[in-house]
């Protein structure tokens, strides 16, 4: 009797001893893939979930521990374009290009906080992107917002109008704008709006809606197919995931909308950026509202129609908006508030292949300084941003000053 225990005893031993080995050993190897997945460079097909996307000798150890003041500054030339500090306003989403023989930049003006009852597009334009017309309108008033009891509030009874990007489409240049309820982000009635040029009587015409419950990040881009493409969030978008649209070929409002599963549970993804790869596949980048303090990224391989689930980058973020574009020599540049503990500095940063970047420079910074747009244009790069979301200021760099600059080494800790 005692023998048959003590045998039952030693078999349950080593099956629980067995079982301890077994799951040890599957840790060890998913730790061990991680890991991999970690070293090895991203691939939009082959490792969409590698989390590499800040490389370079210069670094410290850990992403977070950059000392932005340490870091190469770029030179430039500045110039404020707007500044509404001296009567409490608001201005912030600014947006760059050049058509015919100028430097066009639109901007989010407005009364008090942002995107408030009353809040319209605001625009300039310059010869050389350095001294700046005086500003004007872009848009008209927002319904309610003749109101004065309404005009400067959070409310569901007035509208506001944020600036979304231009867009050079079929020989015309465009101007986008969102229209929606100003009490939160954003409202039921949320749509995106058209106004269109007229040079002949040098004013912006609206033309209707391009989509409803649509707002974009930026102006429509091409893609390998001959489409454009830009991001999408809907009203709900907190709840329902971010959203890309493409189109735009056949009519202004002709579109597809395609989800990005993943942006409303592994992050709160916010304001995306993407681009197209020298491959034709895209990436795109996300800001993460839920604070992990860096940026995520997808993958899509079809232009466009599925997404990689978004995974956290080591690319360190303060949670704004960023802008990015790729060079005429095929780098890309990104421009974003990289310092997670706050929206300063703007960095400069640059990629070799659109994935993984391996250089990084201070921009501007000593104040509050966010919402960039970037754009290169004859040998230069042009960056907009604002200051304290009150000011629109621009800065025209020499892509040569950017490319004589060298990396300094930062203790690895």
């Amino acid at each position: 009797m005692r023998n048959d225990i003590l045998s039952r005893l030693i078999y349950y031993a080593f099956r629980k001893y067995t079982l301890t080995l077994f799951l040890v050993a599957f840790v060890f190897q998913v730790n061990s893939q991680n890991r991999q997945s970690q070293l090895t460079p991203p691939h939009p097909v082959s490792n969409p979930s590698s989390p590499l996307m800040l490389a370079g000798d210069w670094l410290p150890g850990e992403t977070h521990k950059i000392d932005y003041d340490k870091l190469p500054r770029i030179p430039g030339s500045h110039m404020v374009v707007s500044d509404v500090r001296h009567k409490m306003g608001v201005n912030q989403h600014s947006d760059l290009d050049y058509y015919d023989g100028r430097y066009w930049i639109m901007w989010s003006d407005g009364p008090g906080i942002e995107d408030r009852v009353g809040q319209r597009v605001k625009y300039a334009t310059s010869p050389d992107g350095v001294l700046w017309s005086e500003p004007q309108y872009l848009t008209p008033v927002p319904p309610g917002a003749e109101r004065a009891n309404l005009f400067g509030t959070r409310s569901d009874k007035g509208f506001r109008y944020i600036a979304r990007g231009f867009w050079q489409r079929d020989g015309e240049f465009l101007a986008l704008a969102s229209l929606d309820e100003a009490a939160g982000f954003f409202g039921p009635s949320l749509e995106l709006r058209a106004f269109r040029y007229n040079k002949t009587w040098d004013k912006w015409e609206e033309i209707g809606v391009v989509h409803d419950n649509a707002i974009n990040n930026f102006a429509p881009k091409k893609i390998a197919t001959g489409e454009w493409m830009m991001s999408r969030r809907k009203y709900d978008y907190t709840k329902t995931g971010v959203e890309f649209l493409t189109g735009g070929v056949k009519s202004l409002t002709d579109w597809q909308s395609f989800p990005v599963f993943g942006t409303a549970s592994e992050l709160a993804a916010e304001e995306p950026y993407w681009w197209v790869l020298p491959d034709n596949n895209l990436a795109a980048l996300f800001r993460d509202n839920k604070g992990s303090g860096y940026l995520f990224r997808s993958f899509s391989a079809d232009n466009g129609r599925t997404w990689s689930t978004p995974v956290r980058t080591n690319f360190p973020d303060a949670r704004s908006k960023f802008s990015g574009t790729r060079l005429k020599d095929g780098r890309y540049v990104l421009v974003s508030n990289a310092n997670p503990k706050k929206r300063d500095p703007l960095v400069l940063s640059i990629s070799d292949d659109g994935i993984i970047f391996n250089k990084m420079y201070y921009l501007v910074g000593g104040r509050h300084v966010d919402y960039p747009h970037v754009m290169e244009h004859d040998g230069h790069l042009f960056v907009a941003f604002a200051t304290g979301k009150q000011t629109i200021e621009v800065i025209k760099i020499r892509l040569s000053d950017i490319d004589s600059l060298k990396m300094i080494p930062q203790n690895k800790k």
